[in-house]
C-alpha cells in the first residue's frame, strides 16, 4: 500500500493556513542559517505571533503576542512557518479524532486514524506539504502520529527544547517535538531547537559531556524478554523490526515490566491531575466548542487527592530505579510505538479504551525522564506503516539520533578520538555500575561504546581483595566473545591508572569482534585456574547476577 491519493488535501490538516501577506511578513523576520528557506508547520498549541493559539478550541481567538521560543529559534535559523495544524483538543489524546475542526486520517489509509495529538503536523510532513513540523509529546503525541504516517518523530529529553509559548497540557512532562521525513532532518532541527531558556521554568541545559554510562556510539539495543500484546499484523512487523535491529547492533533481552507499569501511572493514577491544574479552567462552562471525551478525562481528576499524588510519585520513583537497570548493559531500548493501528470506526465505538491502549509503550517515557526517536520500520502485510521507538536515558539524545540514523540507513560519522586520548577496554570491576567505574570517570574517562571481544577469549574469576575477572585468549573461549566496554580515556589517565591495577591483571592488547585491537584489561595466563573459568556466562555482569554462584 502507498499513501492514498490526496492524503493531505482531503482532510483538515490546518486550523489556520497563513496567507501570502503573512508568509511575506514571516519570511522577512526569518534569519540566515542552516534552515534557510525551510517551510514548517506548527501545532496549534504553540504560539506564532499575531495568530490565535487555539489548542483546537474555537473560543480561543486572542492572537499570541510573541512567537514561542521553539518557533523563534527555527525562524532565526532561516525557517518560515506556514500555518497552525490540527490536533486533539488541548493535546489530550493519541488518536487525532478529538478536534472540532475535523478528523485527520493516516496518509496510508483514509479508514485509519492519523494518531494524535499532533495529527495535523504529522500529516503535513507525511504528505509532503512541509519538510518539518513542530508537535508536542507528553504521552506519545509526537511518536504515535509519526508511526501511523511513516515518518520520523524526535522526542527530546524533557526541558532541552523550551516550552515557553506552549499551551500547557502537563507542564512537567510536555515536550516540543519534531516531525521530519529523515533522521538527518530531525537532527538538524534538534540542534537548532536545543537551548536553555530562562522563560521556561522546566528548561534544562544539554550537558557538555554525556552522562556516565551513556555511550558515544550506541551499539547495544535492548528488546523485551517476553512476547508483547500486539495486534497480529503489528506482531509480524515487530518481529521483522527485531531482525533488522540485529543487523545494526547487538541485541540483549531485558524485563520491560517496570516500563509498562510506569506507563499505567499517567492516566491510571493521580498524574492526570496536572492537566486539570494546567487547563481545567478552560473546560467550564461546557459547550459545543469542547470535546466531550477530553472534558470527561480531565475533569474526572477533581476526585483525586494530594495523598494519591504522592503515592504516585513514590511508585514512579521505584519504577524509575528498576527501569534504569535496563540501561546498565544496553544503550537503548527498542519497543513498538503502539500495539496496533486502529480504524476511525474502532475509535468512534470505544474512544477511551482504544486511546488508552495506544499509550501502552509511549506513556512512560517522559515520566521516566527518557528521550526517544520514533522511526519507520516498514509496512505491515496489510500495507499500513509500522514504527518503532528507540529510547535512551536523559541527555543521550545525540548518540540516540545517530543510532536512529543507522537504523534508517543514513550516513553517520563515528565519534572522533582526540589525539591526547586513547581507548581502553574493560570487562569487570570498571564496567558501568561496577565498584571501580568511578576511577575511570574521575580520570576523565567517557564511555565510548559497548563491545565484545573476538572469539576465543576465556574469562576467569581471579583472586584478590574484591571480585573481578581476568581475560585470557586461549583460543577455545566462546565464539560470541566476552562483553566489554570501551572507554575514551586521556593518556595521562591511563598512566595514573596503571599503579592501581593489581596482579594477576594488567594492560595488554585485546582483539574485538569488529576486528579492532585495543588496549584493555587482561590476565596473566599462568596465574588463573581452570576451576575458576566463568566464560560460559559471557559477561561479568551475568556471572554476578547468577544466583546459583557463591561470590
Amino acid at each position: 500500500m502507498t499513501p492514498v491519493s490526496g492524503a493531505a488535501t482531503d482532510q483538515p490538516v490546518f486550523i489556520t493556513r497563513f496567507d501570502d501577506a503573512a508568509l511575506d511578513r514571516l519570511s522577512d523576520e526569518a534569519g540566515d542559517g542552516v534552515l534557510n528557506g525551510v517551510r514548517f508547520a506548527v501545532k496549534d498549541n504553540i504560539d506564532v505571533a499575531g495568530v490565535p493559539t487555539t489548542g483546537a478550541c474555537p473560543t480561543r481567538t486572542v492572537p499570541a503576542d510573541r512567537h514561542a521560543t521553539a518557533v523563534r529559534r527555527l525562524m532565526q535559523a532561516g525557517a518560515v512557518p506556514v500555518g497552525k495544524t490540527n490536533m486533539d483538543q488541548f493535546a489530550t489524546g493519541l488518536v487525532g479524532t478529538r478536534s472540532p475542526y475535523g478528523t485527520c486520517h493516516s496518509v496510508y489509509s483514509s479508514a485509519h486514524i492519523s494518531g494524535g495529538s499532533s495529527s495535523g503536523s504529522a500529516v503535513a510532513v507525511a504528505s509532503g506539504l512541509v519538510p518539518l513540523a513542530l508537535g508536542t509529546d507528553t504521552a506519545g503525541s509526537g511518536r504515535v502520529p509519526a508511526a501511523f504516517n511513516g515518518i520520523v518523530g524526535v522526542k527530546p529529553t524533557r526541558g532541552l527544547v523550551s516550552n515557553a509559548g506552549v499551551l500547557p497540557a502537563s507542564p512537567s512532562l510536555d515536550c516540543v517535538t519534531t516531525f521530519t521525513r529523515t533522521v538527518t532532518e530531525g537532527r538538524r532541527a534538534f540542534d537548532v531547537l536545543v537551548a536553555a531558556d530562562p522563560a521556561d521554568p522546566y528548561s534544562r541545559a544539554l550537558p557538555v559531556a554525556l552522562p556516565s554510562g551513556v555511550a558515544q556510539r550506541m551499539q547495544v539495543i535492548a528488546v523485551p524478554d517476553r512476547p508483547l500484546d500486539l495486534d497480529p499484523e503489528h506482531a509480524e512487523a515487530w518481529q521483522a523490526a527485531v531482525e533488522h535491529a540485529a543487523t545494526i547492533a547487538t541485541l540483549v533481552r531485558v524485563d520491560v515490566a517496570p516500563f509498562l507499569a510506569a506507563a499505567q501511572l499517567l492516566y491510571g493514577g493521580a498524574f492526570v491531575a496536572e492537566r486539570l491544574a494546567a487547563f481545567g479552567d478552560l473546560l467550564e462552562p461546557d459547550g459545543p466548542h469542547l470535546d466531550p471525551v477530553v472534558r470527561s478525562i480531565v475533569l474526572g481528576a477533581r476526585s483525586l487527592t494530594a495523598a494519591q499524588a504522592f503515592d504516585g510519585l513514590d511508585a514512579l520513583a521505584r519504577l524509575r530505579a528498576q527501569a534504569a537497570a535496563s540501561f546498565v548493559g544496553a544503550d537503548a531500548l527498542m519497543l513498538p510505538v503502539t500495539p496496533g493501528q486502529p480504524s476511525l470506526q474502532a475509535v468512534a465505538a470505544e474512544p477511551i479504551r482504544v486511546n488508552a491502549r495506544l499509550g501502552t509503550f509511549t506513556n512512560k517515557v517522559n515520566l521516566l525522564d527518557l528521550c526517544a526517536v520514533a522511526v519507520p520500520a516498514g509496512l505491515r502485510r496489510d500495507g499500513l506503516p509500522f514504527g518503532v521507538q528507540l529510547i535512551a536515558p536523559a541527555f543521550a539524545d545525540r548518540p540516540l539520533l545517530d543510532l536512529a540514523a543507522r537504523w534508517a540507513g543514513e550516513s553517520v560519522a563515528d565519534p572522533v578520538l582526540p589525539a591526547h586520548r586513547t581507548l581502553l577496554a574493560v570487562a569487570g570491576a570498571h564496567l558501568t555500575g561496577q565498584p571501580r567505574n568511578d576511577e575511570l570517570v574521575e580520570l576523565g574517562g567517557r564511555l565510548h561504546s559497548r563491545v565484545r571481544t573476538a572469539g576465543g577469549y576465556c574469562m576467569y574469576r581471579v583472586p584478590g581483595s574484591f571480585p573481578r575477572p581476568g581475560l585470557v585468549r586461549t583460543g577455545d573461549g566462546p565464539a560470541a566473545g566476552i562483553e566489554m566496554e570501551l572507554w575514551d580515556v586521556p593518556h595521562q589517565g591511563v598512566g595514573l591508572l596503571l599503579p592501581r591495577i593489581a596482579a594477576p591483571l594488567g594492560l595488554g592488547p585485546v582483539a574485538l569482534a569488529n576486528g579492532a585491537v585495543v588496549t584493555g584489561f587482561v590476565a596473566d595466563a599462568t596465574a588463573v585456574a581452570p576451576t575458576d573459568d566463568i566464560s560460559r556466562f559471557g559477561s561479568w555482569r551475568a556471572y554476578l547476577a547468577d544466583a546459583s554462584v557463591a561470590h
